[in-house]
């Protein structure tokens, strides 16, 4: 059985749903991004204080922090189910409306477990949002264009990381956990403010007529084995980012280093090489292909993780800089790749990759977690070492063979 597909008006100069110049909708395209997100590392730079209030690991305040990957990959898959009967627009102003509610109730969360399950509930919105966008994109460009665009979507990510983390230290530091989540709410309502602004304009595109079941189409992407060595990239960069960036907190409040939580928020002011470099993946991948790309960003976050061990703080920042340029690169790479790689229904290529991603955050934050509880930091540096080898080897398979409908192989 086939697929028929209607046409639809491509390709559209990045998003070309949005009016002005081309920095102005990758501007946007960033500030979506940067909204979708902002909840998902932001809790991250207070988890010592948490680890405090409800009196637990940081093994298991990690866990709970991080639970938004499990809502996030499950979201992954629902999304990759039923992509195809989801409006777009609709979707993502939906799940950013949606996502203001657990949000503010983690502010009033009584226990442990309650703030667990708020944290999944948050990742389902963040991964439906976040699923829906990059499924717009490569809809609505041309392959030289997704990327690019899909660099500007990660890149949004990465000043969330940055930003996010800074701004819920001051804020729970000076006004209390409380208004921290509560402010965050309120960034999530702008986000779908701007999504109901910015879009407003976008041309409906006619539905394909569906002649397969969708999980003949995903047995169809697992056996494409570029598009199945990118699931597992995705899985490898957020295993090692989560583990880098979740227990380093901990690491960072100790002695010999023991700075204060104020400090800790000013640690990831490390991200802004990466805000500066990740808008420049698109380019480079595809002038040297997704391989390179995505093997050589890996390697440079690898390069940074000795620098973690040492007692000096200049060093273990200068670690943690080249682990964010590295991985965020390397993720602006292959998620740009997804649509090329598809060679039908981008939506639920992108919601298994997405699927994937949180997953390797999950599986990183529970593993790492008891290697870091148990064996230290030396043995969870390792673990994420371990990580980037696999996806530098599963890299080398990210080649898809020549199709004129998207471009050169990458």
């Amino acid at each position: 059985m086939t697929m028929i597909a209607k046409s639809s008006p491509m390709p559209m100069a990045m998003l070309a749903s949005i009016a002005g110049p081309s920095a102005f909708r990758t501007l946007i395209i960033g500030l979506v991004a940067f909204l979708t997100v902002v909840d998902l590392f932001a809790t991250q730079a207070i988890l010592p204080t948490l680890t405090r209030v409800y009196g637990v690991s940081p093994a298991a305040m990690g866990l709970a922090v991080n639970a938004s990957t499990i809502g996030m990959a499950l979201a992954g898959l629902g999304i990759a189910l039923v992509s195809r009967r989801i409006d777009r627009r609709r979707g993502i102003l939906v799940s950013l409306m949606l996502l203001s509610i657990p949000t503010a109730l983690l502010a009033v969360a009584p226990s442990l477990a309650v703030f667990t399950g708020l944290r999944i509930l948050q990742g389902l919105c963040m991964a439906s949002a976040f699923t829906l966008t990059l499924t717009y994109l490569a809809e609505r460009s041309s392959a030289q264009e997704a990327v690019a665009a899909s660099a500007a979507y990660i890149t949004g990510n990465v000043a969330s990381n940055l930003f996010g983390r800074l701004l819920s230290a001051a804020v729970a530091e000076h006004w209390g956990l409380a208004t921290n989540f509560y402010l965050f709410a309120a960034f999530n309502l702008l986000g779908a403010l701007l999504v109901a602004v910015s879009l407003r304009r976008a041309v409906a595109m006619e539905r394909p007529v569906l002649t397969r079941s969708p999980l003949s189409i995903w047995a169809e992407h697992l056996r494409n084995r570029p598009l199945r060595a990118s699931f597992g990239v995705g899985f490898c960069i957020l295993f090692a980012f989560i583990g880098t960036f979740t227990f380093v907190n901990f690491v960072l409040v100790r002695a010999p280093l023991a700075i204060g939580p104020m400090q800790l928020g000013f640690v990831y002011f490390v991200f802004l090489p990466a805000i500066l470099t990740t808008p420049l993946a698109g380019r480079v991948a595809h002038r040297h292909g997704t391989r390179k790309t995505v093997g050589g960003a890996l390697l440079l976050a690898a390069l940074g993780l000795p620098l973690l061990l040492l007692s000096n703080i200049i060093a273990v920042l200068i670690g943690l800089a080249l682990i964010g340029i590295g991985t965020f690169f390397a993720q602006a790479a292959a998620t740009g790749f997804i649509g090329r790689a598809a060679t039908t229904d981008r939506g639920s290529a992108s919601g298994i990759y997405l699927a994937c991603y949180f997953g390797g955050g999950l599986v990183g934050t529970a593993l790492l977690g008891q290697v870091f509880d148990r064996l230290g930091w030396e043995a969870c540096v390792a673990g994420i070492g371990i990580a980037l080898a696999v996806g530098m080897a599963l890299a080398f398979c990210l080649k898809k063979h020549p199709n004129p409908t998207h471009g050169p192989a990458v």
